[in-house]
């Protein structure tokens, strides 16, 4: 019963001293909250420019479509 306190103490007197120190890594909550507003920002110009390389996808293979049902229609069939 001895061995196993013991072996359960040496375990986290070992994890503790491996760690790092909190202090150096420490943050204040002002910090925190400039990153987490530049990480929204950041995200918010990705997903917009996501939606306007859609969007300019979808007016092409449209404006292709049309064309290429005019062309059909008239008679041309050839066109890509």
């Amino acid at each position: 019963m001895h061995l196993r306190t013991f072996a359960s103490f040496a375990l986290t007197a070992a994890m503790t001293l491996a760690l790092p120190s909190t202090a150096t890594f420490a943050q204040t909550a002002g910090q925190d909250m400039k990153n987490a507003g530049r990480d929204t920002k950041n995200a918010t110009k990705s997903v917009g420019h996501g939606i306007g390389k859609g969007t300019k996808k979808a007016y092409h293979k449209t404006k292709h479509g049309t064309k290429k049902a005019y062309h059909k229609v008239d008679g041309n069939p050839d066109t890509k």
